[in-house]
């Protein structure tokens, strides 16, 4: 297997995904300096424009970045394909009461999809980004490895890409700490080597989500209540909160009840009812197994039931389990510890050491019962 950033062939051309953050300029930096002829590309994603958005200043960063590489700079909107293709599914998962991480999908249909097809039109023969991940490549295959610094590894948010299109993609920041990265941009001269990390998504930014999600999304109020069926408060649309959430639910004390914080534990859809938990460590909040709707491999698939580790949330630790591949495409994962707030609509994704074998999307979980936690 090569290192995540092999020399280029003659005339081999690269396009980078240029964000204006610190990470696609200095993933641009490693591959000019390893040879490689580089472009950038400024994607658009997002086409309001309001004070949460900051694509505006990251357009200008990343002019700044490709004239002190003195490379060239493209700029494309995908903004219909991210409506169609991520948001309208992000949507119609907080509908259905799921809560989605529109992150995942947007590098399957966008990042190493949608862009990765314009940079092949520029006539480049890989697509770099500034993903902290690494790849394995080899002539029999790819493989998506973990970052070699943890904190930052983002390869739970890449499980969902064919593995096909990571033959065409260099990830230069795979064996880097971020330290390392701000320095090799403030010896280059990036004036970005001390801007912050991007957070979130720029269709949220640092807006109250709620607020965000209120715009597109109908309030349905119903009723809050205890896991014996005592009326608590009222909700505002199930839409609204997520597995574990505390805060926001507007239940203060009430009499016959500790002061312990309340948690979201279920929402149960066919009631409108939101079910709240108190104690952050409640029986009703773990869960010993789930079930995914299907299983995206970038692995040579698996028949038989085996033992690896697997995330159910992005800096989530490694969590042993037993996987359970089913005839219908699905996987069933038994966790040898109960994990806390696993939640469908996201992500459960396996490692065999530092190796991603892939992912699917969390259908539902087997909470641990108060029978359970007493044997």
């Amino acid at each position: 297997m090569s290192s995540c950033l092999p020399p280029p062939a003659a005339g081999d051309r690269v396009v980078v995904g240029l964000s204006g953050g610190v990470d696609s300029a200095v993933a641009a930096l490693l591959l000019k300096q390893a040879g490689w002829d580089v472009q950038g590309l400024f994607m658009s994603n997002w086409d309001d424009d309001d004070a949460y958005c900051t694509a505006a200043q990251d357009f200008q960063d990343a002019r700044a970045v490709a004239t002190t590489l003195a490379i060239p700079l493209h700029r494309v909107s995908f903004a219909a394909q991210y409506r169609e293709r991520v948001f309208e599914h992000f949507l119609n998962e907080h509908r259905a009461g799921r809560t989605p991480n529109p992150d995942v999908l947007c590098n399957r249909e966008i990042k190493f999809g949608a862009a990765l097809r314009y940079a092949q039109r520029l006539g480049a023969s890989h697509f770099a980004t500034g993903h902290y991940a690494r790849l394995a490549h080899s002539v029999a295959a790819v493989e998506l490895h973990k970052a070699s610094d943890a904190t930052k590894d983002q390869s739970y948010f890449l499980h969902a890409v064919p593995l096909g299109e990571f033959a065409r993609v260099l990830m230069p920041l795979g064996d880097l700490a971020k330290p390392e990265v701000r320095e090799h941009a403030r010896r280059a001269g990036l004036a970005v080597f001390d801007k912050p990390d991007s957070t979130g998504i720029c269709f949220i930014g640092e807006r109250p989500f709620r607020e965000f999600l209120a715009r597109y999304l109908a309030r349905t109020p119903g009723p809050i209540e205890s896991p014996e069926g005592e009326r608590l408060g009222t909700h505002e649309g199930l839409a609204f909160y997520t597995l574990g959430q505390r805060g926001g639910l507007g239940v203060g004390g009430r009499p016959g009840h500790t002061v312990d914080a309340w948690y979201v534990a279920n929402k149960d859809a066919r009631r409108n009812t939101l079910v709240i938990v108190q104690g952050h460590d409640h029986p009703l909040l773990r869960s010993g197994a789930l079930l995914t709707e299907g299983w995206h491999w970038l692995a040579p698939a698996r028949r038989a039931p085996f033992p690896c580790t697997v995330k159910v949330r992005y800096r989530q630790a490694d969590q042993p389990a037993f996987l359970e591949p089913r005839a219908d495409g699905s996987m069933h994962i038994r966790f040898e510890h109960p994990q806390r707030a696993v939640t469908p609509g996201q992500y459960a994704v396996a490692y065999e050491n530092d190796r991603c074998l892939g992912g699917g999307v969390i259908a539902s979980a087997t909470p641990v019962t108060l029978a359970a936690e007493a044997a």
